[in-house]
């Protein structure tokens, strides 16, 4: 295992530059997201339509992506899985702190996280922080599921 939790760092990415660097290092990591297929058009409307794209990075290295958009008192997010090698490090909790520390500094009244129906590890992460699966199915065919937390 390379490093800790507490290595990891949330680069924001505003500039095309760094918004291809984030695709570019991901490509063959993994290629899905919640909601949305991930090619650099797709990322690059995201991010056009207000979600704020953050490289999760351990050290130098890109290990996830993460987006965040706060609207109407909500703090809407989504991730991208963590590159294999460094699954079970305890990462997707760190991130999951993260989207927590943005709602309080943000004073957002709920956390509303979306992640792929099929997508069970995140629903024991979504439960284990506290999140509750609400009845709506979002996305392409309804393959996103809406995990939402009352702060």
């Amino acid at each position: 295992m390379q490093g800790n939790a507490i290595d990891l760092s949330f680069v924001q990415a505003t500039k095309d530059a760094e918004i291809k660097n984030v695709f570019d290092f991901n490509i063959d990591a993994f290629s899905d997201s919640p909601d949305f297929k991930w090619t650099l058009d797709d990322i690059r409307r995201e991010v056009k339509d207000g979600w704020q794209l953050y490289s999760v990075n351990l050290g130098e290295e890109i290990i996830a992506a993460a987006f965040c958009k706060f609207d109407n008192s909500e703090l809407h997010c989504k991730n991208t899985s963590i590159k294999m090698q460094h699954q079970g490090s305890g990462f997707s909790h760190r991130i999951m702190d993260y989207f927590e520390e943005q709602a309080s500094f943000l004073k957002a009244a709920k956390i509303i996280h979306y992640c792929a129906i099929d997508n069970f590890r995140q629903y024991s992460l979504n439960e284990s922080h506290g999140y509750v699966k609400s009845s709506k199915k979002l996305g392409r065919k309804g393959h996103t599921t809406e995990w939402v937390k009352t702060i």
